[in-house]
């Protein structure tokens, strides 16, 4: 088994650009979680299935081949042999997501496939449920928080950079209902891991944000070299 670093957070908080930017420095693999329960959205979304219909959703879960693949230390997801990166990043897909990872057996897929990847390679994993649901055991344990308006403005920059297009005022909604959404969902609720470090950053960069976390692996036991 692999060293571990589990970073938990509310949607916009920085997670995945902060993990990749981390694995990097590292030379771990990175594993964004997220990116897979958006794809997992938007095979229904494009279907036309009910996201918020379980049997529905679990019904189809059999024709989805989800893969992670890197390139140019970029992670790739790909849904049934499509590259999907930047499909999975739309507002929609956002939405899609959010209502197939209350679903069980959406979960036990996607997290079966987290666990395998953290067995055989040192990886930083980021998502909702990291720390206390899909890997336990982690070594290092970061919940990555940020005010509203701080993740509001990381989304719309990040979308921009995509090219896509959005209003603020709804993506601010939509933040906000996530949060309310995922702090109460039955399966796996985002909440603070007993054992995890919290950090504020909605003053930092990214930068910053990974200096605090390499703090925290030190203290954990972390001697590799960084790149």
């Amino acid at each position: 088994m692999g060293f571990q670093i589990a970073i938990d957070g509310p949607s916009g908080s920085g997670k995945s650009t902060v993990a990749r930017r981390l694995a990097k420095r590292l030379g771990f693999v990175y594993v964004d979680t997220g990116a897979m329960y958006r794809a997992v959205g938007l095979y229904c979304d494009t279907a036309g299935i009910e996201v918020n219909d379980e049997t529905a959703v679990s019904g189809v879960l059999g024709e989805m081949d989800i893969k992670i693949e890197y390139s140019n230390e970029a992670q790739l997801i790909f849904l049934n042999g499509d590259d999907v990166t930047a499909a999975v990043r739309t507002p929609r897909a956002a939405v899609a997501a959010a209502a197939v990872a209350a679903h069980g057996a959406v979960r036990v897929k996607l997290v079966e496939i987290q666990r395998k990847l953290a067995k055989e390679a040192d990886v930083v994993m980021d998502g909702r449920d990291i720390c206390d649901y899909v890997l336990p055991e982690a070594n290092v344990k970061v919940y990555l928080n940020a005010s509203v308006e701080a993740r509001v403005t990381r989304r719309c920059n990040e979308l921009e950079q995509l090219g896509v297009k959005f209003d603020y005022e709804q993506i601010k909604k939509q933040i906000i209902e996530r949060d309310v959404f995922d702090s109460n969902r039955k399966i796996a609720p985002l909440a603070v891991s007993k054992d995890a470090v919290e950090i504020d950053a909605s003053e930092l960069d990214v930068e910053g944000v990974v200096e605090a976390i390499l703090v925290v692996a030190r203290d954990r036991g972390f001697r590799k070299a960084e790149g």
